[in-house]
């Protein structure tokens, strides 16, 4: 099966990679300066929530009247248009090959899956292709003016985030993490990482920090609580915010649904509204930092 033939087309023609690689590096550019905040969700930890909070931060964004894109570069593994209920195919844009899926008001999304034809499809890439997709997914999605665009990673730091890194040089990174020490230590890697490729680090998030108990309302400190703001401290990094392990989150997924879009109030909601708020507030300190910089 000749899969996500919308991308393959857009691979360069043998003798053809130096001129369509500038043509795209064009398109990419034009597509970044209409777009005022890039972050970039990372953690080199499996398992940690990364696309949760890429997801609910990006839904709190769109809620607070922000234009939000967010762009799911797990290609191997992408989750974020299942948590926001969509299905189908991309369609043509009107500016660009593709359009992005709307997700309620203000949010557009792209995700590998939308490109599938069968979504329990595995994606079969090496290095270049994945690299090739996520330029595309840049230089040839039409996704207009935004406010931001969350970048929604895959585990580890492999190709995927070297890509975004190198092509996306203003991203502003937001690391998520688990309290305990198996994630912490990974997450260390990472920093060191970001650190060697020169990259901004916007803030720490801890995730599943202590689970809020749906009979006594009481928390529960199941995996700890804490790790990640000792690191962001450990670090001179800001820590943004704690999100607690709530049931609501699950029922929130099995709904296709963000849990900042379930009615209510639960404890996970709370948290992602509170944390999209500090990372709207990070982002403007960034930008004031960046402007006082300049010569």
């Amino acid at each position: 099966m000749d899969q996500c033939r919308t991308l393959r087309r857009g691979c360069p023609a043998q003798g053809e990679g130096g001129k369509a690689d500038e043509a795209r590096d064009g398109r990419i550019g034009a597509t970044l300066e209409r777009i005022r905040y890039k972050l970039f969700v990372m953690s080199g930890k499996g398992g940690v929530g990364k696309s949760s909070v890429a997801v609910n931060v990006a839904r709190a964004l769109a809620d607070g009247g922000a234009r939000v894109g967010l762009l799911d570069v797990d290609l191997h593994g992408p989750s974020v248009a299942r948590m926001l209920g969509l299905t189908g195919s991309l369609e043509a844009g009107r500016e660009a090959p593709l359009a992005p899926k709307r997700a309620g008001e203000n949010l557009l999304v792209v995700s590998m899956q939308s490109l599938l034809e069968d979504p329990d499809q595995a994606v079969l890439w090496r290095g270049p292709m994945r690299t090739t997709a996520i330029r595309q997914f840049l230089a040839d999605v039409d996704w207009g003016e935004l406010d931001y665009l969350v970048i929604d990673s895959p585990p580890g730091t492999g190709d995927e985030h070297l890509t975004v890194l190198k092509t996306v040089r203003d991203a502003l990174c937001l690391l998520v993490t688990t309290p305990q020490e198996v994630s912490l230590a990974d997450v260390r890697k990472t920093v060191n990482f970001l650190q060697y490729a020169n990259a901004n680090i916007l803030g720490v998030v801890e995730n599943m920090s202590g689970l809020a108990c749906p009979y006594c309302h009481r928390e529960i400190e199941l995996f700890k609580k804490g790790g990640g703001e000792a690191l962001a401290t450990a670090y001179g990094l800001e820590f943004l915010g704690a999100v607690p392990l709530d049931p609501a989150t699950v029922v929130a997924a099995d709904l296709g649904k963000p849990v900042v879009s379930l009615e209510g109030n639960p404890p996970a909601k709370q948290a992602f509204v509170a944390l999209a708020a500090a990372v709207a507030a990070a982002c403007q300190a960034s930008l004031e930092a960046a402007a006082t910089s300049c010569p």
